[in-house]
């Protein structure tokens, strides 16, 4: 898939359109202290089954993590959670 290197888009920081940077990062392992994965715990905690049915598969390809960095403030941000790609090639506009 090809994405435009550079994208004119919202920056939350300097509250209004901005030309911002495109680049990937990897996805960061989800974090073991977040309520659902302690609830998912204590769940399955002693003698318990698993609480719902069996995740079946894989899915074939990661999350992309899009991040979008703004050429006059310097800040970075995110947009949405991100779509399945297999290959990502950033193109010059």
């Amino acid at each position: 898939m090809k994405i435009p290197r550079e994208r004119r888009t919202y920056c939350p920081k300097c509250k209004r359109h901005t030309v911002h940077e495109v680049h990937t990062s990897k996805r960061r392992k989800a974090s073991e202290l977040k309520w659902g994965q302690r609830q998912f715990r204590r769940v399955t905690a002693g003698y318990r089954g698993y609480p719902r049915p069996l995740p079946s598969g894989s899915k074939p390809v990661k999350k992309l993590d899009l991040r979008y960095k703004c050429k006059e403030c310097g800040k970075a941000h995110i947009k949405g959670s991100g779509f399945r790609a297999g290959k990502v090639e950033f193109v010059s506009n």
